[in-house]
């Protein structure tokens, strides 16, 4: 490695830690400040749930979360700002003058991309679920009244156990694992019931892994249409799955590694399930992120590494408009797919499909001048 490698790798890592730690406590001091109020309110649910909790059981994991969602526009925007400031020292001049191309002048920039996409996968397939399980114990309760109501909240539940098995409680509690009016239907391949057991009262044993349905009546159909009752006043019934698997709601494919996530998936799609594009987005989503911090260095290379009138503020206008547009369009496509306008797939992979032959292009073009 030569000593224009080492210099760029450098420039690159020590601009992007820079950025890393200063968006972390900018956002951090925000975000508390935003949300004190909220964290309050959870504290007269749960003494124990105060300021300092947060800060210690909540905040690290969320920052993870963020890096991760952030990680390709800190690196763009970090190319763009140190390769602008060699460009405008005529730094990148010298070094195309001594005889270098512009190909081998990109090779740090490679390289350093690279270590870092890879560490991106990493994380997000094996460690960022772990952190998200952490956020997501507490992250409801900052949100507001409405959407806290959807993950800790009381409601209507269903769910499909196989093409033949239902499962529906009139009323589901999710922070308790309680409810009222269990009903349970199996059917036959002619769609005849077969089975239905109902319970006034229903709740989730988390030791032995068990719901327990209070004050039961179970109806048994034979083939001859007679019929079979039963009744008593409590029963323990194992459907495979937690309340939480059962009844998912939309943090759960977040807090599964990927060979879960896949196993899940499979699994949802053999019971019938086809509301799967909110997983099939968090699973296509973990390897188009990292990807994209290719794509996105050689674009900032390409656009900042020629001296331009204006300087480094013009090409952060740039950057900053563009690293906007990213983001935007992969939350705008999560949507779109979420309605089942597109794809999962299509939808995780667009920006990058979109931002890779404007990168070429403009790279060979610098290259070539």
């Amino acid at each position: 490695m030569k000593i224009i490698d080492r210099y760029i790798i450098k420039k690159y890592l020590g601009t992007f830690s820079f950025m890393l730690i200063l968006l972390s406590i900018v956002v951090l001091v925000i975000d508390v400040q935003q949300k004190i109020p909220r964290i309050e309110n959870a504290k007269a649910l749960d003494p124990k749930l105060d300021l300092m909790y947060f800060l210690i059981n909540f905040y690290p994991f969320w920052i993870i979360n963020l890096i991760v969602t952030f990680l390709s526009i800190l690196v763009f925007i970090s190319v763009i700002y140190f390769t602008s400031r060699m460009a405008n020292n005529t730094e990148i001049v010298a070094v195309i003058s001594s005889g270098a191309s512009f190909h081998r002048f990109a090779k740090p920039y490679l390289y350093t991309s690279l270590f870092i996409a890879l560490i991106s996968l990493l994380v997000n397939h094996m460690v960022l679920p772990w952190a998200n399980i952490k956020k997501n114990e507490l992250e409801a309760y900052t949100y507001n009244a409405a959407n806290k109501e959807k993950i800790l909240g009381t409601g209507p539940a269903s769910a499909q156990l196989s093409k033949m098995e239902y499962i529906f409680v009139n009323s589901w509690n999710k922070r308790e694992t309680r409810g009222s009016g269990f009903v349970y239907q199996k059917f036959d391949k002619t769609r005849k019931m077969t089975y239905e057991l109902k319970s006034s009262e229903v709740y989730w044993d988390k030791a032995k892994k068990q719901f327990i349905l209070t004050n039961y009546l179970e109806k048994t159909i034979n083939k001859d249409n007679t019929e079979k009752l039963g009744n008593g006043v409590e029963i323990r019934k194992s459907y495979g799955h937690s309340p939480e698997e059962l009844f998912p709601n939309e943090l759960l494919g977040q807090n599964k590694t990927t060979p879960e996530l896949i196993k899940f998936i499979e699994r949802e799609k053999e019971k019938g399930n086809s509301n799967l594009n909110s997983y099939l987005n968090e699973f296509h989503q973990r390897t188009s992120m990292p990807v994209s911090i290719i794509i996105l260095t050689f674009l900032a290379l390409s656009l900042a590494s020629q001296k331009k009138r204006g300087g480094l503020g013009v090409n952060l206008a740039i950057g900053i408009s563009l690293a906007f547009v990213f983001v935007f369009s992969f939350e705008a496509l999560k949507v779109v797919s979420e309605n089942k306008s597109l794809s999962p797939a299509v939808a995780m992979w667009l920006p990058n499909m979109v931002f890779f032959p404007l990168t070429l292009y403009l790279y060979l073009k610098r290259a070539n001048q």
